[in-house]
């Protein structure tokens, strides 16, 4: 087989394979701190509305709300405030701590398109219709040499200081780095189309299972709705055919009506898997999103998981470029110390979800009913589970004998200088006093802010939102090692 030769060659410091919300967020948040960032992308630039996310939790809304972006996403679609699954669990999650107490539900391609201005806007490189053919990393040079194929076949080589694969499931990075994807199948069989509905649902988000069938309804927003449905008793591969009639039969065993669906403008088969890469880092190589790790779409967490690995991620990565951290190694590969358990959590609790949809034998039903009444009765274990499924109540280990609020995320302060997630805006990490405490010299770039009134704890928050040291009666000696570290 002949190969076009390599025509170009360039350098950056970072490359993102994958164009997706993940990629996105990654990308501007490196940019805006100067890093040099090319985003390549196999598909052409377009819209794209075949995509299966439609939940923004309260943790990403949270996240982009940091950069300034969640009011203009919020206005683009529905807040919903209860989340009900199998007709009998129900979570309120109007009493999340937060100031985004409900699930946004918008399309995917919302979020693709304020992160894309974002990213252009902080000078980030786009390279549509590339595809990545090698990689190569060399310790000797700390960088990696990816061979990229252009639309037209020919041949580029990039050399980047750092990669980051965030190019969904069959990820051509995982792939290149000769890594694992253990797991398998959850659903298969599931219809998925984009229609027009006669009778408009009462519910904003309409997801329930009947018998051997559950559904899923969502709206776009301009009249089309995203409709999904699974039926135990007709399992068929995901090239067979399909049609909209197939559809309304699973919805109405599952919801008891096919609310006048009509006018299917795309109808596919699909099958979700279960899955996770061992590793999010190879060297100079990190792996964010569904190129780590997939699960059911039970829940809505897939893009939401992503988005919040590529806000862990970014600042790291860019501390190390910026020589801003004093064991560049050991921060780089808390991303995947801190992120892997996080994806491991997902699956188990999208994968519960699911399983619980699709209970078959009357026992399994009646564990069904037993679990959503007690998630709807009993306040402490409907708390853990909107915590769970919100990403509100995520937190990372914190080492051996440091403050309980360490590695814990920090809420949206209200503060002398202004909200917290304003102040993180900047990108940097945001010191919390008590008033009167003077600025400490930094080696990096730092918000210094207040406590209103008298609370006396001292609180380190990374750009990420999430506490990277506390004290309740520091000295300086130990806040300047909190700084260096």
């Amino acid at each position: 087989m002949t190969t076009t030769p390599s025509t170009a060659s360039e350098t950056v410091d970072v490359l993102i394979v994958g164009a997706g919300p993940t990629g996105l967020l990654l990308a501007g948040d490196l940019a805006a701190q100067g890093i040099s960032v090319t985003l390549v992308e196999r598909r052409p630039h377009r819209t794209n509305n075949m995509t299966r996310a439609f939940a923004v939790h309260a943790r990403t809304l949270e996240l982009l709300d940091s950069r300034g972006l969640a009011d203009e996403l919020i206005r683009t679609g529905t807040p919903l405030t209860s989340l009900r699954f199998f007709g009998k669990l129900s979570l309120d999650l109007s009493r999340l701590h937060t100031r985004f107490p409900f699930v946004l539900i918008t399309p995917q391609y919302e979020v693709e398109h304020l992160l894309e201005r974002r990213a252009r806007t902080a000078g980030v490189h786009f390279r549509y219709e590339t595809e990545l053919i090698s990689l190569h990393q060399s310790a000797a040079a700390e960088s990696v040499t990816a061979e990229l194929r252009e639309a037209d076949g020919s041949r580029t080589t990039l050399t980047a200081r750092y990669l980051v694969g965030t190019d969904g499931m069959r990820s051509p990075v995982r792939h290149a780095l000769g890594l694992p994807f253990p797991g398998g199948s959850v659903i298969r069989s599931m219809v998925l189309a984009d229609v027009r509905l006669t009778d408009e649902p009462s519910d904003i988000l309409t997801v329930s299972g009947e018998g051997d069938a559950f559904a899923f309804v969502a709206p776009f927003g301009d009249g089309w709705y995203r409709v999904m449905g699974w039926d135990r008793a007709h399992q068929a591969a995901d090239s067979d055919p399909v049609d909209l009639d197939e559809l309304r039969e699973i919805c109405r065993t599952a919801l008891g009506t096919d609310f006048g669906m009509h006018e299917a403008r795309w109808i596919s088969r699909f099958h979700s898997d279960e899955r996770q890469a061992p590793s999010y880092r190879t060297g100079r190589v990190f792996l964010a999103g569904d190129a780590a790790h997939v699960h059911s779409p039970a829940g809505g967490q897939g893009m939401n998981t992503g988005l919040q690995d590529a806000a862990n991620l970014s600042w790291k990565l860019a501390a190390v470029l910026r020589g801003q951290t004093a064991d560049p190694e050991a921060l780089l590969d808390s991303y995947h110390a801190e992120r892997h358990p996080v994806g491991t959590m997902v699956l188990r609790t999208s994968g519960a979800l699911v399983r619980l949809a699709m209970a078959r034998t009357p026992l399994q039903r009646t564990v069904r009913t037993v679990t959503s009444k007690t998630l709807s009765a009993v306040r402490p274990a409907s708390d853990k589970a909107i915590g769970m499924v919100s990403g509100i109540s995520i937190a990372y280990r914190a080492p051996r004998g440091t403050h309980p609020l360490t590695a814990k995320r920090a809420p949206d302060l209200s503060l002398q200088e202004g909200r917290l997630h304003q102040l993180l805006r900047d990108g940097t990490f945001v010191l919390v006093t008590p008033d009167g405490t003077a600025a400490p010299a930094s080696p990096s770039p730092l918000v210094h802010a207040h406590w209103r009134g008298d609370r006396t704890t001292t609180l380190l928050v990374r750009p990420d939102g999430y506490i990277a040291w506390a004290s309740d009666h520091p000295d300086p000696t130990a806040l300047r090692a909190a700084l260096d570290r």
